[in-house]
This record gives structure tokens, sequence and C-alpha cells, in this order.
């Protein structure tokens, strides 16, 4: 990762190569309790065991010849995620900062503003982080043909060949055909998500999926913008002239970006221009928005089954199963079901019913559940911590410290702590003192004391934590220095 300033081979788009920017923001909330706020869907691993939707969206963008540089655009709080993921891919990129999500017009005011500062003209492709493309070289072929008629003038998008009457997408009725664009046409009008009567009567006259895939000259959205979204333009611009460096991430100026009207691309530029283009394509897509949706597009047995991790099944057909950790998860004589077992939360419902999963996170919020957003692994800069035991007066972690990983030097006013070394070797500040403590050895930290831990080593640092006092939340931490800038 680098800031603003850095180039490299792939930094400035050119008329040559297009800018791909990731939108990576929302929760997912549609897919409790895999994702939750402290580790929203994209950065999951839903579909693919081996890597999450983003780092799947990161790497179909990966061709030098093809894309610049890409930037990301992500809450604050996910910022380490994003950039950890970016490396297990072998991936850079510019991370840009939101301080509040202002959906996803901001984002793309964004966007056309970091493209336009090297290139003016230079082609932007807005890609949502989440999404599941089941052919990646019909995907490239599709964004290089929209390309050319972004480049003649047109904000194009990808509209999606529909495959079922789908209720959840919104679509598109396309006009006539766009000379400047092979196989692409003119926008007549988005339509908004239908019922399934509606669905059919679209598909009929040949409608398309909206896919939320745009691309489009960095100078020709900014007029966009001015034209019919002018607040959102100010407030996305005043955002990155005031932006600051903080490791390797930009941060947008909270001030200024809180002043950005909330509305999406759709509606503040989109529904209104005079210049939306579509290319139809049908290569498999899905934004993966509910548990129903990511059963369709993983591998399913005989029965129709799809499952991930420990599970049996017994009579169960049409069904999702999907458990996590070590834990065995069986299901026996349900149809079209979905049933999640995380360690600290499961979730069953049919099918047909898994898009209310949102509503139900609502629910456990309004009755201050912690689960509903933080899941009992918790990812930091450093590592990670995971609760083992919690008690009156006592909570038990696992907290795992990656090479060169170092805590804020803090301190508690209601606990005191024990560290105990499982495996490498943990650095310890303590008061003035610097002690080395290795395997099977353990420190003591009294309430009040100021302490910091760092891995020196080259392997994870891995320990228990034992918290004994009146208070064991996690806002019991006063930090007096912190290299992750929280």
């Amino acid at each position: 990762m680098s800031d603003l300033g850095e180039t490299d081979e792939r930094r400035n788009p050119t008329l040559a190569n297009i800018l791909p920017v990731i939108l990576c923001g929302g929760s997912g909330t549609r897919l409790w309790p895999v994702s939750r706020e402290s580790m929203p869907k994209q950065f999951a691993r839903l579909v693919d065991a081996s890597e999450s939707t983003f780092q799947a969206t990161a790497r179909r963008v990966g061709d030098a010849a093809v894309f610049a540089r890409p930037a990301v655009i992500a809450a604050a709080e996910s910022r380490f995620i994003v950039a950890e993921q970016l490396a297990q891919a072998g991936m850079s990129a510019d991370i840009i900062l939101e301080p509040e999500g202002r959906d996803s017009a901001a984002a793309v005011a964004v966007a056309a503003l970091h493209a336009a500062k090297a290139d003016p003209e230079a082609v932007v492709l807005i890609m949502a982080a989440d999404h599941v493309i089941g052919d990646v070289p019909a995907f490239a072929a599709a964004v290089r043909t929209a390309a050319v008629g972004a480049r003649a003038g047109y904000t194009m998008t990808l509209g999606i060949e529909p495959t079922r009457p789908a209720t959840d997408y919104g679509y598109i009725r396309r006009g006539g055909a766009l000379p400047e664009a092979e196989g692409a046409f003119a926008v007549e009008r988005f339509v908004e998500k239908p019922d399934a009567e509606g669905a059919a009567a679209l598909i009929a006259e040949g409608a398309l999926w909206n896919s939320g895939y745009f691309l489009f000259r960095a100078d020709l959205m900014l007029a966009e913008l001015e034209a019919h979204a002018p607040a959102v333009l100010s407030a996305a611009r005043a955002a990155l002239e005031r932006a600051g460096v903080d490791l390797d991430f930009v941060r947008l100026d909270a001030a200024a970006f809180g002043q950005a009207p909330k509305i999406s691309i759709d509606y503040a530029v989109m529904e209104r221009t005079t210049r939306a283009g579509v290319l139809p394509v049908s290569f498999p897509w899905s934004d993966v928005g509910t548990w129903d949706a990511v059963w369709q597009v993983l591998p399913q047995d005989a029965a129709g089954n799809a499952v991930r991790g420990r599970v049996e099944l017994l009579g169960t057909r049409n069904s999702l199963v999907h458990s996590e950790g070590e834990g065995l998860t069986t299901v026996v004589g349900l149809d079209d079901v979905v049933v999640v077992a995380t360690p600290d939360a499961v979730l069953v419902a049919s099918k047909a019913q898994s898009g209310r999963v949102k509503e139900l996170v609502g629910v456990l919020r309004a009755r201050a559940h912690p689960e509903a957003d933080a899941h009992r692994r918790m990812y930091r800069p450093w590592g990670w911590y995971q609760r083992v035991d919690i008690g009156e007066r006592f909570q038990v972690k696992r907290i795992m410290v990656t090479p060169g990983g170092r805590l804020s030097l803090q301190k508690h006013f209601h606990r005191a702590e024990h560290w105990v070394v499982v495996k490498g070797t943990a650095e310890v500040t303590l008061g003035e003192r610097l002690v080395l403590v290795h395997e099977n050895e353990a420190v003591y930290l009294p309430i009040g004391s100021l302490h910091r831990l760092t891995n020196p080593g080259k392997i994870p640092l891995e320990l228990i934590e034992v918290q004994v006092g009146s208070y064991t939340g996690e806002d019991d931490i006063i930090r007096v220095e912190d290299i992750y800038g929280r």
C-alpha cells in the first residue's frame, strides 16, 4: 500500500488502462452470524474456503495490462483487515478510509476525484467487494468493451442477463443500440426491485439485472455530479483535499465528508443522466446478499444440499448447512432450510425467509446481545484475541500477536491481568521495565500498571490472558501510545 503521492508502474491510470475502485463498505447483516460489523461478509470466506469475496474481487482486476493499480474505499474500522487481506492475496492498492458511511454517491465522487488527479480522462471501474463472478475472463472482456462506451462519454453499467424472475435485484430496461460501443445499449429506465409478477414481465421484455458495476470517465462523472448532486461532490472534494495520511491509509476529513448527503449513485446520477449505457452480459454473477443466494452459488450434492465445515445430513434436501469451528452440525429430515453454526451463535431459517435475517439482527441489537455485531474472535492490527471464558470478576482470552506486532501502551482501572506464553516469546513493557517472557513462563500486570505487549520474534506469539477484577469490559482501556493510530 502507499499514500496518494507515490507512483509505481500501475499507479497512474491512463486511457489505455482502467482504474478499478473497490467499494468495501456495508456490514452484510443478512448473512449473520458469519457476517457481523466486526468482520463483514466481504472479508469472510463464505463461498470459497481459500479466500474472501474482497480478495477475489481484487484478484479479478490484477492484470496490469488492462487495469491500473486499484483503489479501495473502506470504512476506517476495516482498514487493517483490508490491508492484511490484500497482502495475503499478493496485491497492493491505495486505501481510502471513510469516517462514516454516506452511501455510494459520496464514494463514487471520491473515486472520480482520486482518478482525476492523475488523469482527468481516466476510465474508472466501480466494483462492489462482495460479489461473486463465475467467469473472470468473461468479466474482463465485458469491462474492456464497456470501457469503449465510457471513453465515448457514457456512464456505462453491466446488465446481467436474468436467469430467474428475481425480486431482490433492480432491473434495467434497455433502449436503442449505442453505435460507439458494440453490443451496448442506451439505458431507457432503471426499475426498482419488482414483485414476482413484475420481474417476470420485465424479463419477458428483455430487461437486465442491475449489477451495480459502473464505468465512466472521471471528468464526465464529476460533471454529472456537479449537475445532479453538487452537495455530494462539494463534500467529497473537501474531504479529499483535507485528507490525512495515516500509515498506509488516506483518511478522508470527517467533518467535510459528514456533510455529504446520504444517497446512492443510482438515485444521484444514474436515474437522472441522459448519457447512461448498459452492456448485457451473461457470465454467472451474484451479490450473495442472503443465505439463499449463497446456497445458489455453492456446489450442491445430488439432494441439492450445499455444506461447509463438519456437517452430517440425514433425509435433508435443498438446504445450506454452514458449520464453523470444531463443532459438528447435524440436520435430520428438513427441506429448504439454512443452518449456520458459529462458535457463539446458531441460525436456523427457511431459505425463503432468509432475507429477514437483517430484521433479526435489529432485534438482537435492541436486546443488547453482543453477538449481533461482535464475533468471539476479534481481529486487530497486531493479530487477534478470542474469549475463552467469562464470569463474575474474571475473563479468559486467547491472544495471537503477529511477528513485529505491538499492542498499545495502556493501563486498566478495574482489572489486573496474568499473561502465560504458550508459543513464541513476548516482550513485555511493565512500567519502567522491559521483560522477555518465553514459552511456559508468565507475567503479572497489577491494576493500574502501564504495560505493553510486543512480539519481537519471527513466529506468531500465542498466550493466554486471565483478567481478574470488578470489570473486564473492552472499554476499560486507557491508551497512552499506539502505533496504529487508534
